[in-house]
């Protein structure tokens, strides 16, 4: 009797696994994974840049942390103008505090300003750049923001603003100038990138990269794994869309900018849901690193812009 439902069940057991084996040469390998594959979530990060709008005293970067943390966010990205200093302690000192909240630390936004006719500024801004790149390393971050730089003809940030980041060149020089020393001061610093597994990230921050097809330009022109698109939601000239879609597929990472309580410079009424659809289509699976530049209080505005986001990226 124990022997016959052993076997009966044996049998039971064989016949239902064929039928599995049947089922699944039936199912084509693409569609089955298509079915089990789970739908992509988009971590999110903010900025440190969200509590400190270069004015005032700084907030402190471990406070971010401990807030980012507290609110819910993936990782933080770190404005390196808001470091109180360089030196390895302080590093550390971050770099565990992220590690104690859970928290990655994922991109390094720094300044720099290749276009220069002297020949020893741009080499300075190459070496700001890789000195730069080894804080990153030491701190655990696969990331560097780069900026393009600009022609400085118009003096003052808030005027650039009001000019959407349009310039004239200097007197005796052009645009084609510009590109050339950028391209050629950016792959200077590829090699120490690539020997400390730092990925540079060019952000259309305005000046040779206001016009999408200028950052573009650049970017194709390298044409290195060690150089992505980093790719600001607020920095655009016009319908940001058709030039968020140019983008996207080129982006490692995306700042997201919201405007609660008034934007710093200017203020923009941005679609989610469409910026989250366009990635979406385009494959990107980075972070989305908040960066709020309104004027209402940070412990406000911070977790709102957190809840839009989650709305839009889920």
């Amino acid at each position: 009797m124990t022997r016959k439902l052993s076997t009966d069940i044996s049998r039971r057991e064989w016949l239902g696994g064929a039928a599995s084996l049947g089922a699944a040469a039936v199912i084509p390998p693409a569609a089955a994974g298509a079915r089990q594959r789970p739908a992509p979530r988009h971590r999110l990060g903010v900025s440190t840049y969200s509590y400190w709008h270069f004015r005032g005293p700084k907030y402190p970067i471990e406070k971010v942390i401990d807030d980012a943390a507290r609110l819910g966010f993936d990782g933080v990205e770190i404005l390196h103008r808001q470091m109180e200093e360089e030196s390895p302690a302080y590093l550390n000192k971050l770099k565990r505090a992220a590690l104690v909240n859970g928290l990655d630390l994922i991109m390094l936004s720094i300044h720099q300003d290749f276009v220069s006719p002297d020949p020893a500024e741009r080499r300075k801004m190459v070496e700001h750049t890789t000195r730069c790149v080894g804080l990153a390393a030491q701190l655990g971050i696969p990331c560097v923001r780069l900026n393009s730089g600009r022609w400085k003809t118009i003096k003052s940030f808030d005027d650039l603003m009001k000019a959407r980041g349009k310039e004239p060149p200097l007197p005796g020089h052009t645009d084609d100038d510009a590109f050339k020393w950028c391209i050629e001061s950016i792959e200077q610093c590829l090699p120490a990138a690539e020997r400390a597994g730092v990925v540079l990230a060019l952000e259309n921050h305005w000046g040779l990269t206001t016009q999408v097809d200028g950052l573009l330009r650049i970017y194709q022109a390298i044409k290195s794994p060690w150089l992505g698109v980093n790719l600001d939601t607020g920095n655009f000239d016009g319908d940001p869309y058709p030039q968020l879609e140019k983008l996207a597929p080129h982006a490692l990472i995306v700042q997201a900018k919201t405007y609660y309580g008034g934007g710093e410079w200017y203020t923009l009424d941005l679609d989610y849901p469409r910026i989250a659809e366009i990635l979406r289509r385009a494959g990107f699976k980075g972070y989305v690193s908040l960066e709020m530049e309104g004027k209402e209080d940070p412990a406000a505005a911070v977790p709102k812009s957190l809840a839009a986001l989650r709305q839009a990226f889920g």
